[in-house]
């Protein structure tokens, strides 16, 4: 279902899946050892790692869910962006309003795929009921509505209202803690899909030399009205600055996920210190490859 795009393909998917499956198994409590505890100390531990992790730990579904989020999200992407399937006029366009299209498109597909008759007894087996399949529906959802580069200014402006809201204001309790719940969820994929630009120097490169590629030969076969080379440096240093640190700090923030929170926003800025040092550099010599490339065809 994923085609053979140079970013935006099973690789990536599979990237992001591992992405979402280690920030979820390094989701901590505050500071028990269970190693340490008796059955007792144990019980009072999980209750305080359900309620410092907002109930995530607690909830298979929801982990599953997210991990089929992740290998779901870019099903059937076209590699060309948005705005082009828009101006193109495509049915996809027309189908979902001209708003993530794409996003919308693999949702669609992948939950389309899961209840055919042929899947049955796979539903049954994870989501036997209707409040389940909506729980894995809703999760699978917030990979509907633009992620990553990709996302709308106006998702953006919307996730972090949720999270001001969330973290910021005094809400009942109740409400509290299914609204952080939902909103962590909904930035540890958002994290997930941007995971190598919060990785070592080397998986940054080699994604984002994908990404520019993929667009690349969007623009050259007349399907992206700009030519990345000539934004890509400055554009990534302002998605570094304004999309990834900002999401980064708010993994670190929501206090969930322990270490790799750190690992994460501390390679994002590095990331970010290099690329402005040789992004210049790396992307002349993409492009000369790329021109290479074209011309041996």
């Amino acid at each position: 279902m994923y085609r053979n795009n140079s970013f935006h393909n099973f690789e990536h998917a599979s990237h992001v899946l591992m992405s979402v499956a280690k920030l979820l198994s390094r989701i901590v409590a505050p500071t028990q050892n269970p190693a340490r505890l008796d059955e007792t100390e144990s019980s009072i531990a999980s209750r305080l790692q359900h309620d410092h992790t907002f109930g995530i730990t607690s909830d298979p579904l929801t982990q599953f869910a997210c991990v089929f989020s992740a290998l779901i999200h870019d099903v059937d992407h076209p590699g060309i962006p948005n705005t082009e399937l828009v101006t193109e006029n495509t049915k996809l366009a027309a189908l979902y309003g001209g708003k993530s299209v794409a996003e919308q498109n693999s949702v669609d597909l992948a939950w389309g795929l899961l209840s055919d008759d042929a899947f049955t007894a796979l539903r049954q087996t994870i989501c036997p009921t209707n409040n389940e399949r909506r729980q894995i529906s809703a999760i699978g959802g917030k990979c509907g509505h633009g992620h990553g580069r990709y996302g709308s200014g106006l998702w953006r402006s919307l996730r972090n209202a949720r999270w001001e809201r969330a973290f910021t204001h005094s809400i009942r309790e109740g409400d509290g803690v299914n609204r952080k719940a939902t909103i962590v969820i909904e930035h540890l994929l958002q994290a997930s899909d941007v995971a190598h630009t919060m990785q070592h120097w080397h998986v940054y490169r080699k994604w984002n030399e994908r990404l520019f590629t993929e667009m690349y030969r969007a623009y050259e076969a007349g399907r992206s009205g700009s030519n990345p080379v000539t934004f890509w440096y400055t554009g990534e240093l302002a998605f570094l600055d304004q999309y990834v640190l900002p999401l980064a700090r708010k993994l670190k923030e929501c206090g969930v996920f322990g270490v790799s929170s750190d690992e994460c926003l501390n390679y994002a800025v590095r990331n970010r210190a290099e690329w402005e040092r040789r992004g210049a550099e790396i992307v002349s010599r993409i492009q000369k490859k790329l021109a290479e490339e074209t011309l041996g065809k």
